[in-house]
């Protein structure tokens, strides 16, 4: 009777902590704490293994925690699990998909007043950041974004870059994301900046394969949660893009992630396909829980580096060669090393 009702009283303990509005930087601070107990608890069970399997359960439902925010939808799709939460003073709303956060929105000012006018992009896509820079100098590059693909729409942060005359594309593969970046009851990038944006649903790997048009620009936001979609990252998937890219164009692929370090995979299918690479990894971002920005890791390919001089020449972007690591293929990926490079 006593595992059956320490069950039933961690399950309540997990439903009142989630409802708990205290500083975001106690997580740590709190699973440090539940491992210690956990150890301390462990050492003087008789029947240990039993005790372990409900620390192990304790981490992972501490996991679950968000502390500091309050959540306001959760919504399941076949690709995963989205929640919208606001921040604890209610001025910033946020999009979860799992654990990893995939846009931010500024809606209500310092007094208060809901936030009008054009949306401002923060998270990975605050102005100054890497994803940024790259928008900014492809353009001033070409004079002009004619055209721009976009893979990967999130809270649609991304939509508040497109200048007047130029057409950009969203390709997204989760259509519960669409509906939740689309409602500007939500989220109001796209209401703000874009309402008249194109969206095509489907894996943008067919999707954009299947776009008749070519682009100056074409980047690729879908490889910072757990899960990454290795089929976008391959060889045979870089070529594809480049038969969509104009002559000058260049691809951006945002690589942050908390388990890979996609680098120099990246630089290794750009090598396998004639291209060239600069990477930067954002260090100025460093206080999100009051400005909601956060440091991006960002890849930048093209056939040349005259296509991407204006970066090269700017802070913190350096050039990476694959050194030695194998390019992803359709028949072939190596997450092991991937996690091995980011944690050692």
């Amino acid at each position: 009777m006593a595992m059956p009702l320490l069950v039933a009283i961690a399950l309540v303990v997990v439903h009142f902590a989630t409802s708990l509005r205290v500083p975001a930087d106690w997580m740590i601070a709190f699973q440090a704490v539940l491992i210690s107990i956990s150890a301390l608890i462990l050492c003087s069970m008789e029947n240990p293994a039993r005790m372990f399997g409900l620390g192990v359960l304790a981490v992972l439902f501490s996991g679950l925690w968000q502390p500091g925010q309050t959540s306001l939808e959760t919504t399941r799709s076949f690709f995963g699990v989205h929640k919208i939460a606001d921040s604890a003073d209610g001025k910033h709303r946020l999009l979860f998909h799992g654990t990893t956060i995939h846009g931010a929105d500024r809606i209500k000012n310092a007094d208060g007043s809901p936030v009008t006018g054009r949306a401002e992009p923060l998270a990975y896509y605050y102005r100054g950041g890497p994803i940024s820079e790259t928008i900014i100098a492809t353009r001033a590059a070409r004079g002009k974004l004619s055209d721009v693909a976009a893979v990967g729409l999130g809270t649609g942060s991304l939509a508040c870059y497109r200048e007047p005359d130029e057409n950009w594309t969203f390709f997204e593969i989760d259509p519960e994301v669409v509906r939740l970046a689309r409602d500007p009851q939500r989220f109001r990038f796209i209401s703000s900046c874009a309402p008249d944006m194109p969206i095509v649903l489907g894996d943008a790997r067919l999707t954009l394969s299947g776009s008749k048009a070519q682009y100056d620009l074409i980047l690729l936001d879908a490889f910072s949660s757990d899960a990454i979609p290795a089929h976008l990252l391959t060889r045979e998937a870089v070529s594809g893009y480049l038969t969509q890219l104009k002559p000058g164009g260049v691809i951006v692929m945002h690589i942050s992630n908390r388990h890979l370090d996609l680098a120099q995979i990246v630089a290794a299918v750009g090598e396998s396909e004639g291209l060239v690479t600069l990477v930067k990894t954002d260090t100025s971002a460093n206080n999100f829980s009051e400005d909601y920005k956060s440091n991006a890791t960002v890849a930048v390919l093209a056939r040349n580096w005259r296509d991407i001089e204006m970066l090269a020449r700017s802070p913190g972007w350096a050039k990476v060669v694959s050194d030695g690591v194998r390019p992803w293929t359709d028949d072939y990926s190596d997450l092991i090393s991937a996690l091995i490079r980011k944690k050692f």
